[in-house]
């Protein structure tokens, strides 16, 4: 099989799949007016048949593990048919999805039943209050409902993002070390980001990952093996903890020497760092499935354009609108 290889020798076995820029939530690191159009409508975003012909592209060129994003990718009414869809290619091992959480209690097991077999829910704070503020909605309940409902329908694991941020959730690690403890969560910690409005936001809270690392090791917590289609979090466990903690810190020395990801966004742009450009057009080949071979040079010959790092030290934000570009 054919292996995705950039000219660094990195191997990109993990697709980010963006299906709708659209989400229902209002957080104040993402999106704290509302989602707003910026000229795409619903009928946009890339259709059933042109997400299964770019995943099948992807799945070709070694792509092992696929997610789901948005925006909120279960607002897609066809969300079902799209799991299903990628889940044709045998080789893409791992399926798995971000999203808020809002509509899992009631969909969670037909997203199982779909052939989803992974899922990261977004909880910045166990504080239903807190949680409200942060999200612009009141749906702390329902989205903690959504997670026990995950494990009834069987998945052995969910894995948990949380966004850090100073003065808001940073002092709060041992109240969550009490929430996975008897818990199977992989609770994650992302930086927050300095993002193309949020510079105001990034200087008032950010604080790096390396502050709960320390906390982490202090405790007994240790640094687990990362897998080839991993994402970029640091995992760590404890003997006594039935849930794992993960950091992602991407302003940390050698965060992109071991980049796996390429992100295709829900207008059809093959985007080869989740930061700093504006993508290739793929759309053009998703009209027809002769278009495959052309679809796989493209996205071939766009790795060489790939560069070393993210820049993101030099205040480099990119395309980057919000952390669901890399929580992963």
């Amino acid at each position: 099989m054919l292996q995705l290889t950039d000219a660094f020798a990195r191997k990109f076995y993990y697709l980010r799949l963006s299906i709708t820029d659209v989400c229902n939530f209002r957080c104040t690191y993402c999106l704290p007016d509302g989602y707003k159009p910026h000229g795409h409508s619903n009928k946009s975003f890339l259709s059933l048949d042109e997400i299964r012909r770019v995943s099948r592209a992807f799945a070709n060129l070694g792509t092992e593990k696929v997610r789901l994003t948005g925006g909120e990718p279960s607002l897609r009414r066809d969300f079902c048919e799209i799991i299903a869809a990628v889940r044709e290619n045998p080789s893409i091992k791992t399926l798995a999805v971000t999203t808020n959480g809002y509509r899992m209690a009631r969909d969670i097991a037909k997203w199982r039943d779909a052939g989803l077999t992974n899922i990261n829910v977004s909880v910045d704070s166990l504080d239903a209050r807190q949680f409200h503020a942060i999200t612009g909605q009141d749906k702390f309940r329902e989205v903690m409902a959504g997670i026990d409902a995950a494990f009834d329908a069987g998945f052995s694991k969910v894995k948990v993002n949380t966004v850090l941020m100073r003065d808001v959730n940073h002092a709060s690690l041992n109240t969550f070390l009490a929430w996975i403890k008897t818990r199977p969560i992989q609770l994650r910690f992302i930086e927050l980001m300095e993002t193309g409005d949020g510079g105001d936001l990034f200087r008032k809270h950010h604080i790096s990952g390396e502050v709960l690392r320390e906390q982490l090791v202090h405790q007994g917590w240790q640094l687990q093996l990362r897998s080839r289609s991993d994402g970029p979090a640091q995992v760590f466990s404890h003997p006594d903890y039935l849930g794992e903690i993960g950091l992602i810190m991407p302003y940390e020395k050698d965060f992109c020497v071991s980049c796996n990801r390429l992100r295709v966004s829900a207008i059809g742009n093959l985007h080869l760092c989740l930061f700093g450009e504006q993508g290739i057009p793929l759309r053009d080949l998703l009209a027809d499935d002769m278009q495959q071979d052309d679809l796989m040079d493209r996205i071939q010959g766009g790795l060489s354009r790939k560069k070393q790092t993210h820049f993101l030290h030099e205040g480099n934000t990119g395309i980057t609108q919000s952390l669901s570009f890399i929580g992963g």
